[in-house]
């Protein structure tokens, strides 16, 4: 096993990563649709938000916990949905959980995993939430949220930002399609795309019906949508544009943050993904409105690095990131966060 805490930057764990994997899984995780403006939009448009530190704020004691549906969380971030998490890694998804109930964290377990529900949730110790593709018909989800409930997740997210399979060139150009590998738990069809596309906020109201689940919308990217998802009492409201895999030229999920918080205003808790790397951006995050941030590649990049440790020291590194920059920003507590501390500027260098 690698000695994890020889670890000291994320940069390490990722460059760890990227000599582990093989290329096309490699590509697979890391990269986005298309031309992959997304992909690149997301991590420059968080160059765009400086803060505004504070100073003789007495900040000797920080405090990163707060809570997320009910869960108590140590630190603000969790790990967010994937698919095929077993080709980082022989564990997936198993190893991930472990690696977030390790630091008091959530994991997110994708429709289009290989591993079974009911060893992920006891892997994380019952700190997981179901990220539901919804590609059969309502027998199918029915049958697939008992299991879900049965097993103890927390909340079920509906996918909404996937009406198609995006085409990631990446993936194309190396003819490896990750959907056709292996063996899913689920029995999920391959043909991803029929169900999801005729999706409308009627399947939101028939799920509500459905199960006791909280209800989170997962792929709000706009102020309209996060509105009509607070109307539609959804507990809460997840902005991603997908990692930067779906749309090409989609809006910056750091970007639209600002707007959807406004819109939902308080009627649901919101989180938000997609370009998240680093403490600091974490911070501006939750500056703007978010309850707290998934991270999908970088928790991907510590799992191939170096599996369910290198994931757990991927998010205690995060965390001590984020600890230092609240810190030297005059921050003591999370509840003290406004969208004071960040103003937007167009020279980011």
């Amino acid at each position: 096993m690698v000695a994890t805490q020889s670890f000291l930057t994320l940069p390490e764990l990722r460059r760890a990563a990227k000599r582990s994997l093989p290329p096309e899984v490699w590509d697979y995780v890391s990269g986005g649709a298309e031309s992959e403006t997304t992909l690149r939009r997301n991590r420059r448009a968080l160059q765009h938000y400086q803060f505004r530190p504070r100073v003789l704020r007495d900040v000797h004691d920080i405090d990163l916990s707060t809570s997320f549906l009910g869960i108590p969380l140590r630190l603000p971030v969790m790990i967010a949905p994937m698919g095929s998490m077993y080709l980082v890694h022989p564990e997936g998804d198993v190893a991930l959980a472990r690696a977030a109930a390790q630091v008091g964290s959530v994991h997110w377990l994708s429709t289009m995993t290989h591993s079974a529900p009911e060893d992920v949730a006891a892997a994380a110790e019952g700190r997981v939430i179901f990220q539901l593709y919804f590609r059969g018909d309502n027998a199918w989800a029915e049958e697939l949220i008992r299991r879900i409930e049965a097993a103890g997740f927390r909340a079920l997210a509906l996918t909404v930002d996937s009406a198609m399979y995006g085409r990631r060139e990446r993936d194309l150009e190396r003819r490896y399609d990750p959907r056709g590998v292996g063996n899913r738990v689920l029995n999920v069809p391959l043909d991803r795309g029929l169900r999801q596309t005729k999706l409308s906020w009627a399947d939101v109201e028939w799920l509500k019906k459905t199960t006791h689940l909280p209800l989170i919308l997962k792929g709000i990217q706009c102020a309209e949508d996060a509105r009509l998802a607070a109307e539609h009492e959804v507990a809460a409201v997840y902005v991603s544009n997908h990692g930067g895999r779906q749309l090409d030229h989609a809006p910056a999920s750091i970007e639209i943050l600002a707007e959807c918080v406004e819109a939902v205003a308080g009627r649901a808790e919101v989180i938000v993904d997609s370009g998240f790397q680093r403490g600091t951006d974490v911070l501006k995050a939750l500056a703007l409105g978010a309850r707290a941030v998934c991270v999908g590649k970088l928790a991907a990049w510590g799992l191939g690095a170096a599996g369910a440790e290198g994931a757990a020291r991927t998010l205690e590194i995060l965390a001590t990131e984020l600890r230092v920059a609240m810190a030297n920003c005059g921050v003591r507590r999370l509840t003290e966060l406004t969208p004071a501390l960040v103003r937007r500027v167009c020279d980011c260098r």
